[in-house]
């Protein structure tokens, strides 16, 4: 089910930007969808940190198979070996196990984001081991879907606005000034970037 806000933010974006307008052109009937609960999306993120989308999807597949369903009572009662088994480094099983204690305790009491700010979901988040400001981003943009993320640490955005609008490296000023011109609907710009890049849409 895509975004309310998702065909009215193609229009607005497609009038003022010829570049958008054409990537969007190019991929007519994918959209930014939801993927599973806030834990899942959570620690679909962790996998997924600093490898290929390739690799964080085979290792995403093994994980999921052994705790066969994806929440934090499952994820604590398996041993760090059996994690380490699936292909998570050493470090991402910690983070795990962490996001997990965190839910388990109520620490994070997600019921309470699709009423906070950005901002405030994003401080809440990084005081989890292993959640930085770029998984609190992918959070917002995935499971929240919220219209006006801007990841600017993201390395597919950077990559997607160098080859579609300067066919040259850019600094994050340039980022910046170009995403202004795409307010309140960045994150539908950047989900564009992200497609004229790979069409297959990741999920988390």
């Amino acid at each position: 089910m895509r975004p309310e806000y998702w065909d009215r933010a193609k229009r607005a974006l497609g009038r003022r930007d010829p570049v958008m307008a054409a990537i969007m052109r190019r991929h007519p009937r994918v959209y930014l969808a939801p993927r599973g609960d806030p834990f899942h999306t959570l620690a679909r993120a962790i996998v997924g940190q600093q490898i290929s989308v390739k690799a964080a999807q085979s290792v995403w597949n093994k994980f999921a198979e052994l705790v066969v369903e994806v929440i934090p009572e499952k994820i604590l009662q398996l041993k760090v070996v059996q994690l380490r088994a699936c292909g998570l480094s050493e470090r991402k099983v910690e983070y795990i196990r962490d996001l997990a204690q965190r839910f388990a305790d109520g620490a994070l009491l997600a019921q309470r984001w699709p009423q906070m700010s950005n901002e405030d979901v994003v401080a809440d988040l990084v005081q989890v081991r292993g959640i930085g400001p770029w998984t609190a981003e992918m959070f917002l943009m995935f499971n929240l879907l919220r219209p006006d993320v801007f990841p600017l640490d993201d390395l597919g955005l950077r990559k997607g606005i160098q080859l579609a609008y300067f066919k040259r490296p850019v600094s994050l000023q340039t980022m910046r000034k170009l995403g202004e011109t795409w307010r309140p609907w960045r994150t539908v710009a950047t989900w564009y970037l992200w497609r004229s890049l790979d069409p297959v849409p990741v999920e988390y």
